[in-house]
């Protein structure tokens, strides 16, 4: 008995620790089915045992709220749903009753509260008994109703959530990979608790209504269906469902099984509520759970396989992480031979050695994991040296958690940002090389310089296999990669990184030694000073790359996979000759500041970033405002422009 009250409170330590760093914190450090199976643990042995205690994960219904946003306690709990992997569990739960299934969603549960027809209240679910207050947040979401035709007091509750496509489009535009977001249910979580609702109005986020609480006065002729589609006659969307019993269960489930994958909202499961509003309130609700409701999670597909390595991927931070090679095995209609295991943790609580029979399953069907070690060969050859640049690694122990970094300052993988800018669209505009993608082929050691990205044909196999490509991504890619060999010297120029030679310096340079790349490269400093709005911080920077023979080796090479068009100069009049212009503050008569830039080099003129000496005009619609560059414009003595000052000055106005 003590040997099994000393497992229950290890359990609850493990449990909330992984709850509060999921939840709070943003970090995962352990997959849905370990956390389940101690869950589950958990539950077995307080009901073995009788003994429940405080803090217990089966009691809380979730963490206490955080921020500086307004609390207020909710009129009822907000209960968690108790939840069954077996269709046949659903089957016998539902009885002879009928049912709606519908998803699980995976987002921000909110109370929405209308009186007059008007959104007058929205709280977060917080922690089950008080949440916050995010009624201006909500005004915002992509799709809730500010007002609606019902004038009594309704009160229902939704799910807000990221759709995936927005997610992916949201992470798309964040060019530092560190930076961008986990999952979109921690996105959601931060967006709907912002305390600007600006922030949260240019994330997207949408709202389906799950639950009716309250609407005066309606008649529902005890249907829960009919909640739904009077919800949507107000104009809300819901969830979606199916009508279900249990002869008609297994298949609906099957159904809903099929559409994870196309599903563009973020789910993890399946919610199975009783028709019968009367008969479900009936059964009232245990101190966690009501009885009206039941959470259906998908019953992993485990297969058997053989752990073949493990492979160590590098990324830019240093960290070298592990990944499980084994087996091909079929898995949620897929073959599978790779799945992720974090760090040295894991793979020591798992003992996980080569040639060792371990479990796999996709978390959420989609998501390889290990299930389990079925033999414990333990951990072996962990790498003393870094898989990309061969320099020594570290085994560094953060919140008790062990994880193997590289410690060369120099590691390719650590200077991801350079081959990013590589690839990025006003350089080789290699489209697909994202950074992401980029830390992945680094981290396989597919990269080690500008050159190796005209040369990923070597690796198909392996890329073919990894997450998140396929024979078409493989395919575009290498398209994509011979089509960005044939480019402009500007462009080349400006992907070398060189510090300080933009876009438009680096055609600067190329109008001034007229497209002699040769003569560029071994030009001195003086030289190079001579070419308009060339410094000696410029032509310093441009002198050291190329005193370097391992920079000039690497240019040579990848030289010799590129074929550089000569860019044609227009002929004519170019009335902005030797005139520098910085750009601030928003555009008007442009799409952006680069149509506008680009009109300004068009024309002859160089578009500069900062207001200096040289600067011949500042172009700001705000020709009073006092910002830091109107106010250096002012001491400089240099005129400010509006765009219609600028057009005139161009002769377009």
């Amino acid at each position: 008995m003590e040997d099994k009250i000393k497992r229950i409170r290890e359990l609850i330590r493990i449990i909330n620790e992984a709850g509060k760093a999921y939840y709070q914190e943003d970090r995962e450090i352990m997959s849905n089915y370990e956390y389940d199976a101690l869950y589950d643990e958990l539950s077995a042995l307080e009901k073995e045992t009788g003994v429940v205690l405080a803090g217990s994960p089966t009691q809380s219904v979730g963490y206490q709220v955080l921020g500086e946003l307004p609390k207020e306690a909710h009129e009822s709990p907000m209960l968690s749903l108790n939840k069954t992997k077996s269709v046949d569990e659903l089957r016998e739960w539902l009885g002879d009753q009928r049912g709606l299934l519908s998803w699980k969603m995976d987002g921000l549960t909110v109370v929405l509260t209308y009186e007059g027809g008007t959104l007058v209240k929205a709280v977060t679910r917080g922690n089950g008994e008080i949440g916050e207050v995010i009624t201006n947040n909500a005004r915002v979401f992509a799709n809730v109703p500010l007002n609606i035709a019902y004038k009594g007091q309704l009160v229902l509750r939704g799910e807000a959530v990221i759709k995936y496509s927005d997610f992916e489009k949201i992470n798309g535009e964040i060019a530092d990979a560190d930076a961008r977001y986990k999952n979109p249910r921690n996105l959601c979580s931060g967006s709907v608790r912002q305390l600007n609702n600006e922030i949260t109005a240019k994330r997207n986020v949408h709202f389906f209504a799950f639950s009716l609480v309250r609407a005066e006065g309606v008649d529902f002729e005890n249907s829960r269906e009919k909640q739904f589609l009077w919800l949507k006659s107000q104009g809300f969307e819901t969830v979606e469902w199916k009508s279900v019993t249990a002869a008609t269960l297994s298949e609906a489930v099957h159904q809903f099984a099929e559409a994870v994958k196309e599903n563009d909202i973020p789910s993890d499961g399946l919610v199975l509520l009783y028709d019968d509003i009367a008969y479900g309130e009936s059964l009232g609700r245990t101190a966690k759970f009501p009885r009206d409701s039941i959470a259906f999670k998908w019953a992993d597909e485990i297969q058997e396989t053989t752990l073949q390595y493990i492979e160590w991927s590098a990324s830019r931070t240093g960290l070298i992480n592990p990944v499980a090679v084994f087996d091909p095995v079929e898995l949620e209609g897929t073959t599978v031979s790779r799945a992720s295991v974090h760090n040295i943790s894991i793979m020591e609580n798992l003992e996980l050695g080569a040639g060792d029979r371990i479990t796999v399953y996709k978390a959420n069907m989609i998501i390889p994991q290990i299930a389990d070690n079925l033999t414990r060969s333990g951990v072996r050859d962990i790498p003393e040296t870094c898989p990309v640049c061969g320099g020594a690694t570290e085994i560094r122990d953060l919140n008790e958690v062990k994880t193997l970094y590289c410690i060369n300052p120099d590691c390719q993988a650590k200077k991801i940002k350079s081959f990013a800018l590589f690839a990025s669209r006003d350089a080789l505009n290699i489209d697909g090389l994202s950074e992401a993608t980029l830390e992945k082929f680094i981290g396989a050691g597919f990269i080690h310089e500008y050159s190796d990205m005209f040369h990923l044909d070597r690796h198909r196999e392996a890329i073919v296999e990894m997450e998140g490509f396929g024979e078409k991504s493989y395919e575009n890619l290498i398209a994509a990669a011979k089509k960005a060999s044939v480019t402009t010297l500007p462009r080349l120029i400006y992907g070398l990184g060189i510090a300080g030679i933009g876009l438009a310096n680096a055609k600067v340079l190329c109008r001034h030694f007229h497209s002699d790349f040769d003569a560029m490269r071994h030009a001195s400093r003086e030289e190079l000073t001579r070419a308009d709005g060339i410094g000696d911080v410029l032509a310093e920077a441009w002198t050291a790359f190329f005193a370097s023979e391992k920079n000039n080796g690497m240019v040579d090479r990848l030289l010799a996979e590129l074929t550089i068009e000569t860019e044609e100069e227009e002929e004519g009049e170019k009335p902005l000759a030797g005139m520098t212009f910085v750009i601030t503050g928003s555009v008007e008569h442009f799409a952006n500041r680069k149509e506008l830039q680009a009109l300004i080099e068009k024309n002859g003129g160089k578009a500069a970033g900062s207001v200096t000496s040289k600067t011949s005009y500042l172009i700001n619609n705000d020709v009073n405002s006092n910002s830091s560059k109107n106010k250096k414009a002012r001491e400089l003595g240099i005129p400010i422009l509006s765009e219609e000052d600028f057009l005139k000055l161009l002769g377009q106005a």
